[in-house]
């Protein structure tokens, strides 16, 4: 199974334990509703011990696409303004007063193009860890149970009554070196995704519907990669 990472090894309250029939039904669909949704609105909280990272912004689950505005906490301005990413690419368009929320439409100029890291950068990894919660359909419920998925408790998100998950082990997939849980709806919907990642001292976090969903146009002059 390589499409969630390695389970948590903490427990919440009343955890943990194996999940029921419905639980691990709604933890194999969670990726999919975010697929269905097309995209969702994130907030991603990447800290460091040189001062954390914040990008607001939207993935494209269909276009397998993000973009944002990223933000440093806790240290300089030098990271601050416009990212857009792929499963290979980062383009970062600095700006010395990045907005709260980027424009509709990614300005056409002054952008710098790299590629996306796949080990020794705690941003990158949480890119591609982000692009990777969604999937065109749903997961192996009967291998999610087999391998290690449980049930850590229950909590609420933004006013909304989550179940937190946790799932199994996937040593081959990105950012596999730390630990992850899932806070899923009744119906399946993810709203928040916590990971370890590499050697920061924090997890980091993602949050969706933290605001509203803008459909992500890719930056003048690159073709992202479309399913």
């Amino acid at each position: 199974m390589a499409v969630f990472l390695a389970a948590d090894g903490g427990s919440g309250p009343g955890g943990p334990r194996a999940l029921t029939s419905d639980e691990v039904n709604r933890l194999a669909m969670t990726r999919f509703r975010n697929y269905e949704a097309h995209g969702r609105a994130v907030t991603i909280n990447v800290p460091s011990t040189a001062g954390g990272l914040i990008v607001t912004g939207s993935v494209d689950y269909r276009g397998k696409l993000g973009y944002g505005v990223v933000r440093g906490t806790g240290r300089d301005r030098s990271s601050d303004g416009l990212i857009q990413w792929t499963p290979t690419s980062v383009h970062v368009r600095p700006m010395t007063d990045a907005p709260a929320h980027a424009p509709a439409s990614p300005p056409r100029a002054g952008w710098h193009d790299r590629p996306l890291l796949s080990s020794g950068s705690a941003l990158d990894t949480s890119l591609s860890i982000a692009l990777g919660l969604g999937g065109d359909r749903p997961d192996n419920a009967g291998l999610l149970s087999q391998n290690g998925a449980a049930w850590r408790g229950r909590e609420q998100v933004n006013g909304r009554r989550v179940d937190v998950m946790t799932g199994p082990s996937s040593p081959d997939r990105s950012g596999t070196a730390g630990n992850v849980r899932y806070w899923i709806g009744s119906d399946g919907t993810m709203y928040r995704v916590r990971v370890s990642v590499g050697s920061q001292p924090e997890p980091v976090v993602m949050d969706f519907d933290t605001h509203e969903y803008v459909p992500v146009k890719p930056v003048p002059g690159t073709t992202p990669t479309t399913r």
